[in-house]
């Protein structure tokens, strides 16, 4: 029932993300990607079938897991740069290998609730960093939408989910549990914009991922805390409050510094 829902979920947002970067922007679909889904459902239903306090637990290590998540994008930044060649092929290896080296170097660290927290934040800052460089820019020719398009998409974004969700499998516990905090709706996204369209359309993406990442960090923060306190009901919905709040006061302030920006340019 859980792996259904998470299916129709995932395959759901990363349709609607794909539609969001073509007919808004990839700068707003890379900063709502960031946006509690997976973890959210995965989280309830480990308060709902294992206990609050369990779900609680997992939400650390579901933190120190966004680490490796952004490392995945930027790997994949830096080697689609310089492929031109089997650029989403090589890429994609590129990332998953990334993913894995930091989540190793990461199982090393003794975990407790300040490192798990300090550990993301450090890295999205780091990226918003590494990534100031790369241009916003929009999808102007896009394709004609129809529904074998979005079928395709949807089908294609099922085949990701599926094949990512079930090496863990195949893989043991421990690196399961390594596994858990993959990019499972960021990844078909980033290759269904990158298929249909450039690498520069998926460099804005993923330029604006450290940026929503803010909000799963929020997310799962609260859900450490709030679980124990209010149990797993009130405990997502203030988390998912939370994590939305942060996407409004961050999208309100990007929108007064480019109005300000404006009037100083016109000024001048």
């Amino acid at each position: 029932m859980l792996f259904i829902i998470k299916l129709t979920v995932a395959i759901s947002i990363v349709v609607g993300l794909s539609l969001l970067a073509e007919y808004v922007s990839p700068r707003v679909a890379g900063i709502l990607s960031g946006y509690p889904t997976g973890s959210a459902i995965t989280l309830f239903f480990f308060g709902l079938e294992l206990g609050p306090q369990f779900a609680s637990d997992s939400a650390i290590f579901n933190m120190i897991g966004m680490t490796a998540s952004l490392s995945f994008v930027y790997f994949y930044y830096v080697s689609s740069k310089y492929f031109n060649k089997y650029s989403i092929l090589l890429s994609s290896l590129f990332s998953i290998l990334g993913y894995f080296l930091v989540i190793y170097v990461l199982h090393f660290i003794q975990l407790n609730k300040f490192i798990a927290i300090l550990i993301p934040i450090v890295f999205a800052f780091l990226y918003i960093y590494l990534f100031k460089n790369i241009k916003n820019i929009i999808i102007e020719n896009k394709v004609k939408l129809d529904f074998k398009i979005l079928f395709m998409r949807a089908f294609f974004s099922a085949l990701i989910i599926l094949f990512i969700t079930s090496i863990p499998k195949f893989v043991g516990s421990t690196w399961a549990g390594l596994f858990s905090a993959f990019p499972t709706t960021l990844f078909p996204l980033i290759l269904i914009v990158h298929f249909t369209y450039s690498k520069e359309h998926v460099h804005t993406i993923i330029k604006n991922v450290p940026i929503g990442m803010f909000s799963l960090i929020i997310y799962s923060l609260l859900i450490s805390i709030a679980y124990p306190l209010y149990g797993i009901y009130w405990g997502t919905l203030l988390s998912f409050g939370a994590a939305t709040i942060y996407l409004i006061i961050y999208s309100q302030l990007k929108s007064i510094i480019l109005k300000n920006s404006i009037k100083i340019n016109s000024i001048k």
